[in-house]
């Protein structure tokens, strides 16, 4: 007999995704796979480069793409990792108070439907569903958590065999 997983949300409870802030998400790979890039050079005496795969190519044209598509959001930076990808969004909304929205829900916030657009868009051109069910995001609390998500972005190449999600494939 088939059970529904009992999944816990990774939401801010109470927080409205569509006001005017920035969103730092992180959306990974099936099963980790290290498809989208890989990473060449050590970083101690040279810069480490990442070269995208086919697939990490697609994700690069849709992430671009769908900047140019959303009136609501601007994709300020990332970085396409083996297997995930950190986006610092930009959504606008509404300056104060509630949006028009009623309480964010995955299929009404601006960030979600972003990485479910995405998603869509990478699996249909790669011809398999290359992404993990459900992405990781984070509303930028200040001034300083969002220097710190920029320069995570920024640097996470050369953390990339210390990183969390690092998996040898």
């Amino acid at each position: 007999m088939y059970e529904s997983k009992n999944r816990k949300t990774t939401r801010l409870k109470g927080a409205d995704y569509n006001r005017n802030q920035a969103v730092f998400l992180t959306i990974c790979t099936k099963e980790r796979r290290c498809i989208l890039s890989r990473i060449v050079g050590t970083g101690v005496l040279d810069s480490p480069q990442i070269e995208l795969s086919k697939y990490g190519q697609i994700a690069d044209k849709y992430i671009n793409q769908l900047n140019d598509f959303y009136n609501d959001l601007s994709v300020e930076s990332y970085v396409i990792m083996p297997n995930h990808i950190h986006i610092m969004l930009w959504v606008k909304g509404a300056e104060s108070g509630p949006s028009r929205t009623p309480v964010p829900t995955v299929q009404n916030s601006v960030p979600s439907r972003f990485v479910s657009t995405f998603k869509r868009f990478c699996n249909k051109e790669c011809g398999i569903n290359i992404w993990q069910y459900r992405s990781n995001d984070h509303i930028i609390r200040n001034r300083q958590d969002y220097d710190e998500r920029l320069r995570y972005i920024y640097e996470n190449p050369m953390r990339w065999y210390y990183d969390q999600l690092y998996t040898e494939e």
